[in-house]
């Protein structure tokens, strides 16, 4: 019997974690008893410290994989590195057995604009180009045409999956369920053009279709959400985030009446002029926000 981990969405260059940082990270995981670990994207902005991040716990005797968030593609040119990233830890449309009856799959996925309230593709492409970090990403055709050849791919591997017996845990970086998108009201309405690009609502469709999916770990959402249990497949969505969105951060601000609202996006000024008080309690705190980011899977 083992325990998985999946973690997503660490930005560990964005949230300024270093090798103090990873340690706690590293005991959480022996405290929880976990004997593999996956990061599902983003676990930051540049692919050679994702890999060095990898290294870390793999140098500490805790086998680790990963497959890409939208982060790491924008660091590395062109479809064969996004979707075949020479490492042999790099989990895409690829798995590695658990046990003798379930196996972990890496789905780095895409977007279809399934999730958009927008129906024109160009007006969505127009967005994402003026607004979305996606947009300096190198894919090989338009994002609905990618959607559709890697889901495709996936479909295959997971009918062989299927045909072998097997049970799957699917970890990935896209939102594949509606659930687990949120629409705003008032003024932050504008926010909701953006979720054309946080998943596929072909992917979730075409999950639906296997029975033998036991879990689904995803993250790029920057919000957690409680465990839903979908047809029968649980769905896990809880990234870490940016130190700005943390929940820990909510507290440091609120309780030291530095703002009266908590808004995510107009905490780094606020942040930045109170750097070592901040620094400060993120260290005392941290483990904290680590907790709710870890997905543990017995299997």
């Amino acid at each position: 019997m083992g325990k998985l981990a999946v973690i997503t969405d660490l930005h560990a260059d964005i949230n300024h974690l270093g090798e103090s940082e990873l340690t706690k990270l590293f005991e959480l995981l022996q405290e929880y008893g976990a004997t593999r670990l996956h990061f599902a994207g983003d676990t930051a902005n540049k692919i050679d410290q994702t890999l060095a991040i990898n290294h870390f716990f793999r140098s500490r005797g805790l086998p680790t994989t990963f497959n890409l968030g939208n982060h790491e593609m924008g660091n590395v040119k062109g479809e064969q590195m996004i979707e075949h990233y020479p490492d042999s830890h790099f989990l895409n449309l690829r798995y590695v057995p658990l046990n003798q009856q379930t196996v972990l799959l890496g789905f780095n996925g895409w977007y279809d604009y399934g999730f958009s309230e927008l129906s024109d593709p160009q007006q969505i492409r127009s967005i994402k180009n003026i607004y979305w970090f996606d947009r300096i990403i190198e894919r090989f055709s338009d994002d609905q045409t990618v959607d559709k050849a890697i889901l495709s791919q996936l479909h295959t591997v997971l009918d062989d999956l299927e045909q072998k017996k097997y049970q799957i845990i699917l970890a990935t970086h896209f939102v594949p369920k509606e659930e687990f998108i949120v629409h705003l009201n008032g003024k932050y309405q504008i926010w909701n053009k953006l979720n054309a690009f946080l998943g596929s609502q072909g992917l979730g469709e075409l999950l639906d279709q296997y029975s033998n999916i036991q879990q689904v770990v995803f993250g790029h959402t920057h919000r957690r959400f409680t465990d839903q249990k979908i047809q029968g497949t649980t769905y896990s969505c809880r990234p870490l985030g940016c130190y700005y969105e943390w929940g820990i951060t909510r507290d440091f601000v609120l309780d030291n009446q530095l703002a009266e609202v908590f808004i995510p996006m107009k905490m780094r000024s606020l942040l930045n002029k109170y750097q070592a008080e901040f620094a400060a309690y993120k260290e005392a705190h941290l483990i904290e926000e680590f907790r709710k980011a870890v997905t543990l899977i017995a299997y």
